[in-house]
């Protein structure tokens, strides 16, 4: 990165030609208990991921274990509530709510703070850029009470209850009942929760230290409407608590709980690894937990072998699951085979032993499949990567393979917490795709990228090393059927640049390089700190006629975590940005210089100003 700056605004001449667009202003404001807030979605409101709605935001201050509702009105639009801390991703929301109020389409949220900070809570519509007026308010709820023990509950027996005020909560502000029972090892039990009272929601699990721990749950069981039916094979002899509850906070009323003895298990077949066999479901089959029909295959194994199998239909759509013998499930697949509605499951097995395969549709059906269990070729063991390396290999026939049945080629190389790392792949042959993930035992993707280069179907994956250690460069093709020749480099692109200062008046000159800072979607930016009053209202302007310009200003970050505030791409014309703001509060803020398209490199003006009375 190359910066300047200047203090002396850009002149007027140099903009004359832009033309104004639509301003870009959100302000995130304050909102305590008992407070009621009257707003409005409208033009000019912060936007969610891919545009998809507008939404404002309100900030909570709480202590760990303070209980909220939030609940949000409209006439104009169908209301939906989400919160997360302060900083965290908003697309993995602590709740949420849509239409718990029980009033048509408006909202109620109840969360319980799981520890001390600020919360973030975002008032939208649920889907759709219409808007609005609305009413919002915050209520702190009572602590919970001690929740009582489980009432018991034998198989065979039928029990009545009914939920309402006085009854535990979970941290959501669900309202449930607790019912107990001892059952043994492999045993298999059915639960039906019914009511029509509320939209009812079972769940199955074991009481310990910790809490609750939830093993199975089910909300609407095949053929029962909205009445939830669960069958649970249970994995050990002990006490298991069964908690009978709505969908939705608010949710009560009467309801009736059966417990009975499960249907057995699917009595499985032999069948060796390398077999092709033909099958059916029919009427007459046994059912799978689930409560659909289904086979079951049983086969033998080592540790360390792995298998692919395949079950194609041209009757239904197919699902797999992989269990070991004591029916415990391992691994599951809908249609991760070729055609669509078509199952492939690619695993490692752990041990020697029996392993059971159950065939079934994915909801009920009945028709002809076939069934295929295959021994592949083991995952080859990584090859040292040195950065600065640049090498050609080979996807081929015999290469490892991932559960999505693409031949891949695996690099292991070391690095260091903050090392900012990029590889590159190229092939003439194929779409290619590269994932980075942790050295040490199964591997999970940290990282993944597709076309990256911006050069058609070429990778380019810039990455963070969390922590010092040892990591895996997995180059694969991004389909099952691609194969062919590649090249591969690995860069260490240093640690990431430090954010430069600029003064409020100022203008910053500078040019974007490869080796800046990148965002998420692997497009460079360059970083600017700039110290702020609350309610000082910023314009501010990134003019380029070498790249797609986009700003963002967010809460100067402490590590990784940024919070955006405000983002632009095209408000002062096609590929120019302009952002008004307001600070919410004193503090330091970031702002980040980027584009629109990833890849992209060149110069710019950024220019921050405050807005005119």
């Amino acid at each position: 990165m190359r910066r300047q700056t200047i203090l002396a605004a850009v002149s007027s001449l140099a903009l004359a030609a832009a033309v104004a667009g639509p301003a870009f202003a959100q302000e995130v404001r304050p909102l305590a208990p008992g407070d009621k807030i009257e707003g409005e979605i409208a033009e000019g409101d912060a936007m969610g991921p891919d545009d998809a709605y507008r939404f404002d935001s309100y900030t909570v201050t709480a202590l760990a274990g303070q209980r909220f509702e939030v609940v949000m009105r409209s006439d104009a639009f169908d209301t939906f509530l989400q919160v997360q801390p302060e900083g965290q991703d908003e697309d993995v929301p602590l709740a949420s709510d849509d239409d718990g109020l029980g009033e048509g389409t408006n909202s109620r949220l109840r969360f319980t703070a799981p520890a001390d900070g600020v919360y973030v809570v975002r008032a939208r519509p649920l889907s759709g850029l219409e808007g609005g007026a609305y009413s919002l308010s915050l209520t702190e709820r009572a602590a919970a009470g001690v929740a009582p023990a489980p009432e018991p509950i034998r198989v065979g027996e039928t029990k009545s209850g009914d939920i309402g005020e006085g009854d535990p909560e979970t941290d959501d502000g669900i309202a449930y009942e607790a019912w107990s029972f001892s059952g043994r090892a492999g045993e298999r039990v059915s639960i039906a929760l019914d009511s029509e009272s509320f939209d009812p929601m079972v769940r199955i699990g074991t009481m310990g230290e910790g809490g609750f721990t939830e093993l199975a749950y089910n909300d609407d069981g095949e053929d029962s409407g909205l009445n939830s039916r669960l069958t649970f094979t249970l994995p050990t002899t002990g006490e298991y608590v069964i908690r009978a509850a709505p969908l939705g906070a608010g949710g009560g009323g009467a309801y009736t709980l059966t417990l009975s003895e499960g249907p057995p298990p699917v009595e499985a077949r032999s069948i060796r690894i390398g077999e092709n066999v033909r099958g059916e479901l029919t009427e007459q089959d046994g059912r799978s937990a689930s409560g659909v029909y289904a086979d079951a295959y049983r086969f033998n194994g080592r540790a360390g072998q792995r298998v692919r199998i395949d079950m194609t239909s041209t009757a239904f759509d197919t699902y797999l699951e992989l269990f070991d013998d004591g029916q415990t499930s391992l691994a599951s697949d809908d249609d991760g085979g070729p055609e669509g509605t078509n199952s492939r499951l690619i695993f490692t097995l752990p041990r020697d032993g029996a392993y059971v395969v159950e065939a079934r549709a994915f909801s009920e059906s009945t028709g002809e499949y076939r069934l295929t269990i295959t021994e592949i070729e083991p995952d080859r063991p990584p090859q040292p990567l040195a950065f600065g390396a640049d090498l050609q290999g080979e996807i081929g026939e015999n290469d490892s393979r991932d559960s999505e049945d693409r031949g891949y080629d695996a690099y292991v190389f070391d690095g260091r917490e903050g090392q900012r790392v990029r590889a590159v792949m190229r092939s003439g042959d194929f779409d290619t795709y590269l994932q980075i993930g942790h050295a040490e035992g199964e591997f999970s993707p940290l990282a993944q990228d597709d076309d990256g280069l911006g050069e058609g179907t070429d990778s380019r994956l810039s990455f963070t090393l969390p922590a010092d250690g040892r990591y895996v460069l997995r180059a694969l093709p991004l389909t099952s059927d691609g194969k062919g020749l590649y090249s591969l480099e690995l860069l260490d692109r240093g640690p990431q640049p430090r954010p430069g200062s600029l003064l409020v008046g100022a203008t910053a000159r500078g040019s974007l390089t490869e080796t800046d800072a990148t965002a998420d979607d692997n497009s460079f930016y360059d970083a600017y700190r700039v110290t702020l009053k609350e309610g000082e209202k910023l314009v501010i302007k990134m003019v380029s006629n070498e790249v797609d310009s986009f700003l963002i200003v967010g809460r100067a970050p402490e590590g990784d975590n940024f919070e955006a505030l405000g983002s632009d791409d095209d408000g002062l014309s096609d590929t120019h940005s302009k952002l008004e703001w307001t600070a919410p509060e004193d503090g330091e803020y970031e702002i980040r210089a980027g584009t629109f398209q990833q890849g992209q490199t060149g110069s710019y003006a950024l220019i921050v100003e405050k807005q005119q009375p």
